[in-house]
């Protein structure tokens, strides 16, 4: 190429990482690329639960409009943060391999989810984990978590280092008032004799067990929750990309129970429709991921839960056929719609339209439409099917809205 490729990314750390995995890969197929910061409605809006945003793509759609306008000649998201309608010209050029789809339980300890005290308190923002964590826990306290990967678990780890430190704080300053009042007996003539026994409660000062924690504990004692977190869920592959996965306790959520996201795992590159989508497409498409992202994206849009519906979503090619998992809840993990089904490669992205239907009849459309409602959104809201497969069979992936853990904001 003669001229730079300018690629959108979100500015945050991981975001910025991800895009810059994409960068390596074009570079290394002789493209000039410059990584664009783009800060997104998500970015801006930080106090919020992302199914309260009141729209889809709440980290995608600022980077599109980017690519639309000229700034940006293409852009890397999350995919299970996309919605799955897409602006007109627009197409997802490039599917790179899926990292790993599963949730994983984040504790301090370890902790496996039934090994979690009574009435737990579990932190996320996506209406699928809630839902499927009181689904299996119905006596667990599910409350609201943002923020990148680094601030989640940070959050999680600051009230027991918060209150070690302020022990810490408050036993040197009584020791040093202590021995302030020696000097002073002693200056006043005070003939008793001094107990040079050391009886201090902590073998180290404060400032050598703060040089004792690792960076994210020390981080994690900038932060100031109001909850006191005993688990948090996240991605797999999000703490995989932050560097950050052997670094805490974690426990994975098995797929066949906790299904994921639609995408989640999955890169998307968008970029205009014409000879650079093909270029793109042709260095970085991993045919078979584009084919389990389609499948996913195509029940989710005939689906049309968006963000508004606890939907897990979970697509394995296998040989000749794509195995399907699906689940749909109600918010409170009380009633669902679950089913797998093996689609016939050759024609998966209309096998899994009638998989979508087959599932809207045995009720996922009334407990999608009893979440509409509970949010608030207008019932009658309309349903885009996906566009049309393109030739080898991959779609462009459109349809009517993101799946509804853009909790991360394209940091899984």
């Amino acid at each position: 190429m003669s001229t730079t490729l300018r690629l959108g990314t979100r500015g945050s750390a991981l975001a910025l990482r991800q895009a810059a995995t994409i960068k390596e890969r074009l570079e290394n197929r002789r493209f000039d690329v410059e990584l664009v910061e783009v800060e997104t409605t998500g970015d801006q809006i930080t106090d919020e639960a992302i199914h309260e945003l009141g729209k889809t793509g709440a980290f995608v759609r600022a980077l599109d409009e980017e690519v639309l306008d000229g700034d940006c000649d293409a852009a890397v998201h999350s995919m299970k943060d996309m919605p799955t309608e897409m602006p007109e010209d627009m197409v997802v050029a490039g599917v790179p391999e899926r990292a790993a789809p599963r949730d994983v339980l984040v504790t301090r300890d370890g902790a496996s989810l039934s090994g979690l005290p009574e009435g737990a308190t579990v932190g996320t923002s996506s209406l699928r984990r809630g839902a499927q964590l009181l689904a299996e826990r119905g006596d667990l306290d599910v409350q609201p978590l943002r923020g990148n990967v680094d601030t989640r678990i940070q959050k999680l780890l600051a009230p027991p280092l918060l209150a070690e430190h302020e022990r810490r704080v408050v036993a040197e300053a009584d020791e040093e008032i202590e021995e302030m009042a020696e000097y002073k007996q002693l200056d006043d003539g005070d003939e008793d004799e001094e107990d040079d026994e050391d009886d201090s409660e902590y073998d180290r000062t404060v400032e050598e067990w703060f040089e004792d924690l690792t960076e994210l504990q020390r981080r994690a004692l900038e932060q100031d929750p109001d909850v006191e977190y005993d688990a948090i869920v996240l991605a797999e592959a999000g703490l995989e990309r932050a560097g950050l996965l052997h670094h805490v306790e974690h426990r994975q959520l098995g797929p066949g129970t906790f299904v994921p996201a639609p995408g989640q795992g999955t890169l998307a590159v968008t970029a205009r429709d014409g000879e650079l989508a093909e270029d793109l497409r042709s260095v970085l498409d991993h045919s078979p991921t584009r084919v389990e992202a389609t499948v996913e994206r195509t029940i989710l849009g005939e689906l049309g839960g968006g963000c508004v519906a606890p939907v897990g979503i979970y697509a394995v090619l296998q040989g000749s056929v794509v195995r399907a998992s699906v689940r749909v809840l109600d918010r409170e993990g009380d009633e669902e719609v679950r089913e797998t089904r093996e689609l016939p490669v050759q024609n998966h992205a209309e096998a899994a339209r009638e998989f979508a239907a087959d599932l809207a009849d045995a009720g996922a459309a009334d407990l999608i439409e009893q979440a509409r409602r509970e949010a608030g959104e207008d019932s009658g809201a309309a349903s885009a099917s996906p566009d049309t497969p393109d030739e080898d069979g991959g779609a462009a992936v459109g349809g009517d809205g993101g799946g509804d853990d853009a909790d991360a904001g394209g940091e899984e």
